[in-house]
């Protein structure tokens, strides 16, 4: 435990997380661009047909990873809304802000790939689905947790204000998650539980690899803008000055 706090607070450091965030940012771009290369040709190019929707069915491997990140993201700000609400750490706040724009990003595109992917095999565009909405009350819940932020000048009440909304908001993952077993829907159930799937290995490896390609891309994405927040608002701390003569003067040396 008091290792881990030792962490903590480390990296609730701005000199220190930014340090940290400039060294990790080049390997997880790396990272996210080889595997969005390696899991789209599989995807879209050595994974089999399928059998009753045809191609359509592809849109599987942008619209599930999406879908999942979405929960994700909202899952890691639930323990990002605890750090701000029970120990106050500034820079959990950052996080969530940030965290939230990504998540409502992929909330988004799990539904309009949702919507696509249904024209043709549903034959509407929408339907009031209980996977559907809940996944719609999410991109909500997103979105109002932005407009704190946005409209709210004191950070601290801001943060705190969100976290409530995240804790409350909370309660829709578990519907999201369980909606399609707790009652008969539109959508089809989950393809993977735990350790079971009824996907052949065929399709389910090009899923895996893209679901991680989200990932990493989420993290890089996040990588980059706690970098660009830190420095916002670290602009007028001796720290970032020190650091820019030194970039200053290794630049008039060179």
């Amino acid at each position: 435990m008091n290792r881990f706090w030792r962490w903590s607070l480390q990296w609730g450091q701005p000199a220190m997380l930014y340090q940290r965030l400039l060294r990790l940012q080049p390997w997880v771009a790396t990272l996210a661009i080889i595997f969005l290369l390696v899991g789209g040709y599989t995807a879209f190019w050595l994974a089999p047909a399928d059998y009753q929707q045809g191609e359509v069915f592809r849109i599987l491997y942008v619209h599930v990873p999406a879908a999942w990140l979405s929960m994700m993201v909202y899952g890691a700000m639930v323990g990002l809304a605890l750090l701000v609400f029970i120990w106050q750490v500034t820079i959990a706040g950052w996080a969530m802000k940030t965290f939230a724009w990504l998540g409502a990003g992929y909330t988004l595109i799990a539904l309009v790939t949702g919507a696509i992917w249904g024209q043709p095999t549903w034959g509407t565009w929408w339907v009031w689905d209980a996977r559907l909405t809940s996944e719609l009350v999410l991109l909500f819940i997103y979105l109002g947790i932005v407009l704190i932020f946005d409209v709210l000048a004191d950070a601290r009440a801001a943060a705190r204000m969100a976290a409530i909304l995240t804790l409350v908001g909370s309660v829709n993952l578990p519907i999201i998650h369980y909606s399609v077993i707790w009652w008969h829907t539109l959508h089809q159930p989950p393809s993977i539980r735990g350790l079971e799937t009824s996907m052949h290995w065929s399709m389910l490896y090009p899923l895996l690899l893209m679901a991680l390609a989200f990932l990493l891309v989420f993290v890089w994405q996040v990588v980059w803008h706690l970098r660009c927040r830190v420095l916002m608002e670290a602009r007028h701390t001796p720290w970032l000055a020190k650091r820019l003569r030194s970039l200053n003067q290794s630049g008039e040396n060179g």
